[in-house]
């Protein structure tokens, strides 16, 4: 016999149950068929439930799916250098900074912070003396 699943075990219990011939008159009819009422109740909660879970499984597998791909496009790393290369400092001895960094187009420049002298990129269009340290956080015209 194949393995019933829980809605079958119930029917298959009702039905004992019904071959007994209960009478439903004295306190244990009543008793039994009311746990047996009550059990199918459950038994068919349960299926529902399975269902779901099933089906909130699928959905949870399409989510994750479509998160890797979004985490892929975003956490794209597109350096192909070494561990040692920081490409976003874009320090003079990395060499992977060919057309891919934004420190070294033609709208950008580069300046050294005349307090904590870390590099930074900034936009052309900026005033220099406006700039802030985003390392220290002071002004560069202080």
């Amino acid at each position: 016999m194949n393995e019933m699943d829980i809605l079958e075990k119930c029917a298959y219990i009702k039905g004992l149950a019904d071959g007994l011939n209960l009478d439903e008159t004295k306190a244990e009819g009543k008793v039994l068929k009311a746990v047996i009422d009550l059990l199918s109740d459950i038994c068919e909660t349960i299926a529902d439930m399975d269902d779901e879970v099933a089906t909130l499984g699928d959905y949870i597998e399409e989510v994750d799916h479509d998160l890797g791909e979004v985490e892929e496009y975003v956490f794209d790393d597109e350096c192909d250098c070494d561990d040692d290369c920081d490409c976003c400092d874009c320090d003079d001895d990395c060499d992977c900074c060919d057309d891919d960094c934004d420190c070294c187009d033609e709208d950008f420049m580069e300046a050294m912070c005349p307090h904590c002298k870390e590099t930074i990129c900034f936009d052309n269009e900026l005033d220099p003396a406006e700039l802030i340290c985003p390392a220290c956080g002071k002004n560069f015209a202080e």
